[in-house]
């Protein structure tokens, strides 16, 4: 019996829209009746995205920015709910599990966040950011707190002897240290890593890269993440997503991304990525700005900006088709 991924998503979308007062909604109805339709203003930032994580793996999800990928992150740590679709772990429905099982899943799923500064509480010391979550869910007895705390610390790369200091005390990279041990306090199996090297110096990125893998072996751990760094992912990755305005356009092992793109958007963003042994070939950045996700555009969302859109990607949104063993890619160029 083949093992169920740690983490699935089914048909996963997430919509955001505007809270309309009395009065607004008074004008939007008289609007109509007038003739004249409300514009628009639901946000699509997610749109029926599958996928799969299975035990161990680490899969980078890549992306422009605004193209919805820290919202999937989001919703695969359990932050925010999905508008449709469905979430399991390991093979169960979150939204359908006893109250119980559903806290120890999301538990089980921690995200370590982009900005070192804005995601530690500024008025709490380090013992209390570290150790609340695992003293509230009575993951430690209270007589083997200080214990554990210090565990915690040397295994994220801190010095015990610095909990009693605030956030404002530390660097970036010591930040972000202690928004890992953070989430390893509560012992998760699987991390939402959203940016997480990306406001740190490139010296300070490597350590913390270092640092993930270190962590995964020694804890088993699984990854989802998340960077608009191709390099970081091709170091890190064994599996590679492709996002673009709220879907996955390609999907497949790492070294085929990187050596046998098949989406043109793939395509143009591994055509961009700076090489020493290409240092004389002119770049050329993706033509347009990625559209608003208020109005997609029809059919493929890239099609505005591919250089090879025929008349029938501007109508029909391509299927997701596999075009190799393991190699998953949205695009009607497949379908000759």
């Amino acid at each position: 019996m083949t093992e169920a991924p740690i983490i699935e998503m089914r048909g996963i979308s997430k919509r955001f829209g505007p809270t309309y007062d009395a009065a607004a909604r008074v004008t939007r109805a008289l609007s109509r009746r007038f003739g004249n339709e409300p514009r628009n203003e639901t946000v699509r930032a997610v749109d029926n995205v599958s996928l799969s994580v299975f035990r161990g793996e680490v899969v980078g999800l890549v992306g422009e920015s605004g193209c919805g990928k820290s919202t999937l992150g989001r919703m695969v740590a359990g932050i925010m709910p999905p508008t449709e679709g469905q979430v399991f772990f390991k093979g169960k429905d979150i939204t359908t599990l006893p109250t119980d099982q559903a806290k120890d899943a999301k538990l089980k799923v921690q995200m370590i966040f982009q900005d070192p500064y804005a995601s530690l509480n500024p008025r709490l010391r380090v013992d209390e950011i570290v150790g609340e979550a695992p003293r509230v869910h009575g993951l430690i007895p209270n007589n083997d707190f200080d214990g554990y705390l210090d565990a915690q610390m040397r295994r994220a790369g801190l010095d015990p002897a610095f909990k009693r200091r605030y956030p404002h005390q530390f660097s970036g990279g010591q930040r972000q240290r202690i928004g890992i041990a953070r989430a390893l306090a509560v012992q998760p199996e699987f991390l939402v890593c959203d940016e997480a090297v990306a406001a740190l110096d490139v010296s300070i990125q490597a350590q913390i890269l270092n640092l993930f893998m270190d962590l995964r072996r020694e804890l088993d751990l699984t990854y989802l993440f998340i960077s608009h760094d191709l390099g970081v992912v091709e170091h890190l990755s064994d599996r590679v997503l492709i996002m673009y305005l709220g879907r996955i356009v390609e999907s497949a092992r790492a070294e085929d991304v990187f050596s046998r793109p098949n989406h043109p958007y793939t395509q143009a963003l591994l055509s961009e990525v700076p090489r020493i042994d290409a240092r004389k070939r002119h770049f050329t950045a993706i033509k347009g700005e990625i559209p608003s996700p208020i109005a997609p555009p029809s059919g493929c969302h890239f099609h505005p900006r591919c250089p090879h859109a025929m008349p029938r990607c501007a109508i029909e949104a391509p299927a997701f088709k596999e075009v190799a063993p393991g190699h998953g890619s949205a695009c009607h160029l497949n379908d000759g």
